[in-house]
């Protein structure tokens, strides 16, 4: 297929690289012409056939719903928009509705994969009609891991279902590495144990708590056991307080979660210990920048 893709950054430009060797032709726009095919979205969109699918995989907020009205004005009845990125899902019925008027569809898809999905594969979460996702199906599957039914999943026809369960996800992730944060902050502060990463390496195989954020863990504390090249901060990027906001709305009980966004708030106070853990796995998965102690 024939697909325009906005956004080349880390994971854009990845995703790019995994449809073009799916056999899929890409169209690539970003304001680092560096990386864009065409300079501008106006001409990203008449190179593509009809019915167009432009992918927006730019920062949530402004940036997203700009390129969104911008693109509005470009599509015509039968095209399609896809959110890929880390939108709140309550914009999505915005963006959908207002695409409506010109019988533009919207499809949104929460992605996860990180610096790791052009070699792994991304998990794929997309709310919107049947119809509308049938047009992108074939990105979908391209960019979906290899050799499983899993990783992609359609959430609801409802937009907004896609975004909903990738901040879910995102919250689930929040307490997950907030947890092995406060088990290596206490094996590295006793004096009873030693070798603390082949400790958590040994948990990698066999038990419950195995999994790829343990995998990230073990690689970053190889190389820096004590983790003293970074400092103990880490930024929330949004979907871990959308995720206590919703469960607040729904009055649904919510501490770990809840708990483990308060602790990276404690993170911007003070040099904490376990942070160094959550930012070091951070930069794992998806190459967020860490604070370097000797930047602090």
């Amino acid at each position: 297929m024939h697909i325009g893709l906005v956004g080349l950054g880390k994971m854009g430009g990845n995703m790019r690289t995994r449809l073009q060797e799916a056999g899929h032709t890409v169209v690539g726009y970003d304001r680092n012409q560096d990386l864009a095919d065409v300079a501008s979205l106006a001409e990203l969109v008449e190179a593509l056939p009809s019915p167009k699918v432009v992918w927006v995989m730019v920062p949530a907020g402004d940036p997203t719903r700009s390129t969104i009205a911008e693109l509005k004005e470009l599509l015509s009845e039968g095209d399609l928009v896809v959110d890929g990125g880390n939108s709140k899902y309550t914009d999505d019925a915005k963006n959908a509705e207002s695409l409506a008027e010109k019988k533009i569809g919207f499809v949104d898809c929460g992605v996860s994969g990180g610096v790791w999905g052009l070699q792994n594969g991304y998990a794929l979460m997309y709310g919107g009609s049947e119809e509308d996702a049938a047009k992108v199906m074939p990105a979908f599957e391209a960019l979906k891991p290899e050799n499983t039914e899993d990783g992609l999943v359609h959430c609801g026809t409802t937009p907004g279902a896609g975004h909903f369960s990738k901040m879910v996800h995102n919250g689930i992730e929040y307490a997950m590495m907030q947890a092995y944060a406060e088990g290596w902050e206490l094996l590295d502060k006793v004096d009873i144990v030693d070798n603390v990463p082949e400790i958590f390496a040994s948990w990698r195989t066999g038990t419950v708590v195995r999994s790829w954020l343990l995998d990230l863990l073990v690689d970053q504390l190889r190389s820096d056991e004590h983790l003293e090249k970074i400092k103990g901060y880490a930024d929330d990027s949004g979907e871990g307080r959308w995720t206590v906001e919703a469960a607040i709305e729904n009055a649904v009980p919510m501490p770990a979660i809840s708990a483990s966004l308060f602790a990276r708030f404690v993170s911007r106070q003070e040099d904490d210990h376990a942070m160094k853990a959550i930012a070091a796995m951070r930069n794992g998965f998806g190459g967020h920048a860490v604070i370097s102690e000797s930047e602090a």
